[in-house]
């Protein structure tokens, strides 16, 4: 985990230390999951922490009194830690000459408390540095991103993802599959992985069978964001062999054939936009029962225009 990690450009601009590092940096990474773990390996380089060294150690238990990591693991930067970090950032460091905060789940922080630290990641005191992470930037305040270094970390080859599944689960079934569907972002692929591809075999029945209303019931009991990109992945796929390529195809399924025989060519085109719409809607907290609802509605809907037309 630890390399796929380092591949990001947003850790490789820090490995120059605290000399190359801007005041504020606000580092844009889609895969939540993983932005804590990236933060820190941020830090680690910007202080320049080598591994199994003791700062290296305190900062992966977010202990080393020179690198702050706000908020506690599960929580929300609130307008009381603003108002410690504002009251901290005026302390010198106790071990260096630079202090650094770093604020984890920047996307979920409240425009009142963005706000109350805008003058102080605008000019903090000398020494200070601030390092945020952000899985979106739109829940970022203009006036915030204007201040800020931004390091937008792009979505992981799809190569780079199959890697760090086979290092970290080695010998399961499905990594090429999950690695395919994942869109570039580990912790998706992890969860496509997870259950021996339950996601998978619940989009094929989503494609195959006509029960929509139960079936979809029974998606938004289980609420599993990756069960789209399961979707996503078979209807590119089926695309691929109704139009010959098969041979780009990373499913191996007989359910695939399923699909190429229910979905005309054009239907299956507009359902991998539907279905990326989806995935936005229930990113902005959509029920997920109703976001999958809607998908098999368009789909359905485009199924039967284009045979018509055929």
């Amino acid at each position: 985990m630890r390399a796929l990690l380092r591949s990001t450009s947003a850790y490789t601009s820090f490995c120059g230390g605290a000399q190359t590092a801007a005041h504020f940096s606000l580092v844009l990474f889609p895969d939540e999951r993983l932005l804590r773990p990236l933060l820190k390996e941020c830090a680690k380089a910007f202080f320049g922490a080598a591994d199994g060294s003791r700062t290296a150690k305190l900062i992966d238990e977010e202990c080393f009194s020179d690198c702050i990591i706000l908020p506690p693991a599960g929580g929300k930067l609130t307008a009381e830690l603003a108002a410690m970090i504002a009251e901290e950032s005026i302390l010198r460091p106790v071990e260096g000459e630079k202090k650094l905060f770093v604020l984890d789940a920047f996307h979920t922080v409240t425009p009142l408390v963005q706000n109350k630290l805008l003058k102080l990641l605008e000019e903090p005191p000398e020494g200070v540095y601030f390092l945020a992470g952000a899985a979106a930037e739109h829940t970022v305040l203009p006036t915030v991103l204007s201040r800020a270094c931004r390091l937008a970390v792009a979505p992981f080859p799809e190569e780079a993802v199959a890697a760090a599944l086979s290092r970290m689960h080695g010998g399961e079934r499905g990594i090429a599959e999950a690695a395919a569907a994942s869109g570039g972002i580990y912790s998706v692929a992890e969860d496509l992985l997870a259950g021996g591809g339950e996601d998978f075999r619940l989009a094929a029945r989503f494609l195959t069978e006509n029960n929509t209303e139960g079936l979809c019931r029974e998606i938004g009991e289980k609420k599993r964001p990756s069960f789209f990109a399961a979707v996503r992945l078979l209807l590119r796929d089926a695309l691929f062999v109704a139009s010959g390529q098969q041979r780009y195809a990373a499913v191996r399924s007989a359910e695939l054939g399923a699909i190429v025989r229910r979905y005309p060519m054009g239907a299956l085109a507009a359902g991998l936009s539907y279905t990326a719409q989806a995935e936005r809607e229930v990113q902005f907290n959509a029920n997920f029962a109703q976001a999958a609802l809607t998908l098999a509605l368009r789909l359905n809907k485009e199924r039967e225009t284009w045979q018509k037309l055929s």
